[in-house]
């Protein structure tokens, strides 16, 4: 069997400020920083050892990694970031709190918003102060590429041919792989990759910090899941 496990990087600052993050590079709360290397203790326990290691261009994603490869005595392990392990785009509405926001446009179409498959947030402008067009880690994508929102359904869309590209040929060669990303595009794979559908994964949750492993035969098919 080969293994692959999915880990949400830890509590954020802006998670615990009830903000919308999407994009924003925020950094890990203390906590996040403590559940990112609990993280890495279990799989240390759980015997768990890694080929190959995905992260997002988030620097909290990124030190969730971190955290838990050095605390299971693996920070050795090759790493790939990629934008496309990012986590939603949230729009205009990044860097917002997350209760005035339901003050301001109803408790409903927040949470539509939110938890809706394919509808997107209002959309942030290239021209925005706030725009990822203007950060540096993405100059080399084609403009067009560079989201101003995005919903579950086009987070998936995103992040499947990186999963086709790199990841698959990886566990199809029996390498064992970690990823450490963000709660929506965990989720997308979490999908993806056991055929749930557009309206059961709306109630799919990701927990911050909690490593879940997947046992996978030679066509990639789920045998086996387990959260540490």
């Amino acid at each position: 069997m080969t293994k692959l496990v999915f880990i949400r990087h830890g509590q954020s600052e802006w998670n615990l400020k009830n903000l919308f993050t999407g994009w924003v590079d925020v950094d890990l709360s203390e906590k996040g920083v403590e559940e990112a290397k609990e993280a890495g203790r279990k799989i240390k326990e759980a015997g768990l050892e890694f080929d190959q290691a995905y992260t997002s261009v988030l620097t909290r994603a990124i030190k969730t990694l971190h955290y838990a490869l050095e605390e299971s005595d693996q920070l050795w392990v090759p790493e790939v970031k990629t934008w496309r392990l990012n986590e939603r785009h949230y729009g205009a509405l990044q860097a917002k709190n997350k209760a005035k926001a339901a003050e301001k446009y109803g408790d409903e179409q927040v949470h539509i918003w939110r938890r809706s498959y394919d509808v997107l947030p209002p959309l942030l402008s290239a021209d925005d102060e706030g725009s990822a067009a203007k950060d540096r880690r993405y100059a080399d994508l084609d403009p067009r590429a560079i989201p101003g929102g995005e919903n579950l359904k086009v987070t998936l869309e995103r992040v499947i041919p990186f999963w086709e590209d790199q990841i698959a040929p990886k566990l199809l060669d029996g390498k064992n792989v970690i990823i450490a990303a963000h709660g929506n595009s965990l989720r997308a794979l979490t999908k993806y990759i056991e055929g749930i559908s557009d309206e059961d994964i709306m109630g799919v949750e990701m927990a911050t910090g909690q490593p879940v492993v997947y046992d996978l035969d030679d066509k990639l098919n789920v045998v086996k899941k387990e959260k540490l």
